[in-house]
């Protein structure tokens, strides 16, 4: 049994809490056959700490066995539906070299990943707002993802010296052409109208009425879920797609095996976006391109259990390197945007999914 399966199988307590709801990061209810899970630490943009993973795993656990019809997961905050992991906290475990904690915030993450996507009641996730990284990871996993007008989706991770992960090595190796790799490397933000064609987000819902969903599905216990969300969805959708009007050129460019030949065709294409394109691969980590680029073309071989396995070996070797340490400043503790990148320690995976790292201490 992996490390993952061993958390995922080690359900969170379901005790009851008696902290102020305006002080929890994680507010749970049932509400008739719903079940309700609202990320609420609205400073924070509700970045996830290990806290909040084992909450939501607790309250999850703790519904399994129950006849509910769905389990909704939203924001109290309008302006974030998540914003990620706390990533600055894992850069301070770095530094105080207590890797340790930062190994039991992804195993504990990366295990509610696998577990929701096993979930067998309906997950429904009401992205409002930005949705980045961890959010992602509480979201895309379930079978319904509604995005509103205001929802911004990304995996930025290569800007701070990291890598895409909570399954992303997985999701975004299976869309089409090359939309994933162009995700995953550029950390571009995807709106409604790109969530939408990608297939990231199955359902439009305004954000004037996005509070009343779990209301309108608990009224509707035995109409399909997908039924519900249509009827909520207005005639006229979000504007047409970056993505779908620049797909010619980035299955073009992306689709190809390495960083390289990414960066070669790009150049060889002569157009704004193309060369839009190059400057902001050139601002991120080096490293955190190539390892990337080999996740995806792994993970597309392997089923997500497999490809978080990888991704906490990445992770964990990852954020002992000066990339990490460096980007995360540059982005997140001084915010000067000008990080100093390192030479690349990230050599390729085995014939065993194992990273493999060369050492420049």
């Amino acid at each position: 049994m992996s490390e993952i399966d061993q958390v995922t199988s080690a359900p969170g307590t379901a005790a009851v809490c008696t902290v102020p709801d305006a002080e929890r990061h994680v507010l749970t209810a049932v509400e008739g056959s719903i079940g309700s899970i609202r990320l609420n630490r609205p400073r924070a943009l509700n970045a996830l700490t290990s806290e909040m993973v084992a909450d939501i795993d607790g309250a999850l656990h703790a519904w399994a066995s129950e006849s509910l019809t769905a389990v909704v997961i939203s924001s109290t905050n309008p302006k974030a539906f998540c914003a990620g992991g706390d990533i600055r906290a894992v850069q301070e475990n770095t530094l105080a070299g207590d890797h340790a904690a930062s190994a039991r915030f992804f195993s504990t993450e990366y295990a509610l990943n696998l577990y929701l996507a096993r979930y067998q009641t309906p997950l429904v996730a009401l992205i409002n707002g930005i949705c980045m990284g961890g959010g992602l990871g509480v979201s895309v996993h379930g079978a319904f993802r509604v995005v509103t007008e205001t929802a911004a989706l990304a995996m930025p991770e290569t800007t701070i010296g990291f890598f895409p992960d909570i399954g992303a090595s997985y999701f975004l190796s299976r869309l089409p052409g090359g939309l994933g790799a162009y995700i995953g490397l550029t950390g571009y933000r995807l709106d409604a109208a790109d969530a939408l064609y990608t297939g990231l987000a199955t359902h439009f819902v305004p954000s004037m009425d996005i509070d009343s969903v779990p209301g309108f599905l608990a009224a509707s216990p035995r109409a399909p879920i997908d039924e519900c969300l249509r009827r909520l969805a207005p005639h006229t959708l979000p504007a047409d797609s970056y993505l779908a009007a620049h797909r010619p050129g980035i299955d073009r460019c992306f689709s190809a095996p390495t960083v390289a030949e990414i960066t070669r065709r790009l150049r060889a294409e002569s157009s704004t976006w193309a060369r839009q394109t190059l400057e902001v691969l050139e601002t991120k980590s080096p490293q955190s391109l190539e390892v990337t680029s080999a996740l995806l073309a792994w993970g597309r071989q392997h089923d997500l259990g497999r490809c978080l396995e990888a991704e906490l070996d990445v992770a964990l070797e990852m954020t002992r390197t000066a990339d990490f340490v460096e980007g995360v400043r540059a982005a997140l503790v001084d915010k000067d945007r000008t990080p100093r990148w390192s030479r690349t320690q990230f050599s390729g995976f085995d014939a065993f999914g194992k990273s493999q790292w060369v050492d420049v201490s």
